[in-house]
């Protein structure tokens, strides 16, 4: 039974979607920046691309699982709280640095204060909203990754233009401080198994033991290892795309901020709202198709993402980056869903942990970095073009991502079944 109201429900929902717009606008912004801290700092692609992709994902995939545990048995509500006051406090500082090193050691605290968000939530959202609108709600949240792009983007690249890069941390880093306050003291923190009428288990199953369930079903191995190379291509293009846009097409940040901003926030928003309908609404009729929407979105935007990185017009790159962006993002909702269906109610947290361990150590850490050190092999040969062959090889990758889609959905069902006799 919901002892909240369908009110309490849409506003919380509406904060933590704030809250992950803000985890978002402090995590990418550093992607519209790259170029100006390059040239101030005397970096290289490999050293930018462990700055956007390691040095944050390494300590953000890895804490997350102890966060969760704690999340799973404690108050989801106030260690959200704190997270964002820790990551807002360290993006702030990364105005400060004045070196690699000062820089990494920011990156490392984002990293550490955004590993206690995203956990939590999936768990108090699925505390909120029942099994048969939890994908939309869920996709739902998941807004706030193309809306703080989108503003991380236009607020980045336009500080940056007038004020410089150090500012544009300042800005966008301080205003977390008193969401946190908002979060801490307005948003109410839901018994576990509401939405279904469960009761959560007396005692918390192990990280291991939740790993374990986790890992020994098929569809979970597929749709995780399906995500995570659909983030390797996603966390990929929204770190170098900036840098491409600048390098090869002689746009200013003021402007990729802009256009790149619209494009990766709008389309991008659309498709994972739309992803998390379509799920919902083929997923009921076929459970298959709760993952095999994803696959076909995959493919479809594959050929668009390659032309992306062929035509010789900034317009005709943006106006093709559209429908793959779109379509990039059907599987967010969805995935992150589908993974909480599958394991007790005391699992949930630890096991969103896990699902976006195996994303961000291969999608958000080796993506970006991958890209760096292949711009930085492939300069020899094809100089300040190098980075624009770099994506282009990037973003086959979705090929292999949608097969993993396709396989899980075979195997899906089975394991739903299973998951709730537990």
């Amino acid at each position: 039974m919901n002892a909240f109201n369908a009110d309490t429900r849409r506003y919380v929902l509406g904060v933590l979607v704030v809250v992950y717009t803000f985890n978002f606008i402090d995590r990418q912004i550093l992607s519209i920046l790259l170029e100006p801290i390059k040239a101030e700092l005397g970096l290289s692609d490999t050293q930018l691309g462990l700055l956007s992709g390691f040095a944050f994902a390494a300590f953000y995939a890895t804490l997350g699982i102890p966060i969760a545990r704690l999340a799973d048995r404690g108050n989801r509500r106030n260690l959200i709280a704190v997270a964002l006051t820790i990551w807002s406090g360290f993006t702030a500082l990364s105005g400060l640095a004045q070196n690699f090193w000062h820089m990494l050691i920011a990156r490392i605290g984002v990293g550490v204060g955004e590993a206690g968000c995203s956990p939590p939530a999936h768990a108090m959202i699925s505390d909120y909203y029942p099994v048969e609108g939890r994908a939309t709600a869920l996709g739902i949240y998941s807004l706030g990754i193309p809306v703080g792009i989108l503003f991380g983007f236009l607020a980045g690249g336009w500080i940056n233009e007038f004020f410089g890069w150090r500012m544009a941390f300042f800005v966008v880093g301080v205003p977390g401080v008193i969401l946190a306050l908002i979060m801490r003291f307005t948003v109410a923190e839901p018994p576990r198994g509401m939405a279904e009428g469960r009761t959560a288990e007396a005692v918390q199953p192990g990280v291991v033991d939740t790993f374990r369930v986790l890992m020994s079903k098929p569809s979970f191995r597929h749709l995780a290892f399906g995500a995570a190379l659909t983030a390797f291509v996603g966390y990929s293009f929204i770190t170098w795309i900036p840098s491409f846009l600048i390098r090869s097409h002689g746009m200013t940040t003021g402007e990729v901020g802009t256009w790149l901003g619209l494009i990766l926030g709008i389309p991008g928003g659309i498709g994972i709202a739309l992803g998390g309908y379509l799920a919902d609404r083929l997923g009921g009729r076929d459970t298959r198709w709760y993952l095999w929407v994803v696959a076909v979105a995959l493919l479809i935007g594959v050929p668009f993402a390659v032309a992306v990185f062929m035509v010789d017009s900034a317009s005709a790159a943006l106006a093709l980056l559209c429908l793959p962006v779109m379509l990039g993002n059907f599987y967010q909702a969805t995935t992150f869903s589908q993974t909480q269906g599958l394991v007790g109610l005391r699992m949930r947290a630890v096991a969103a942990a896990v699902l976006l361990f195996i994303i961000n150590i291969i999608g958000l850490g080796a993506g970006p970095q991958a890209v760096g050190i292949l711009s930085d092999l492939l300069a020899a040969d094809y100089g300040g073009e190098s980075l624009r062959f770099a994506l282009l090889a990037v973003s086959l990758v979705n090929v292999w991502a949608a097969l993993h889609y396709y396989l899980g959905g075979r195997h899906l069902a089975a394991d739903l079944a299973q998951a709730a006799t537990r």
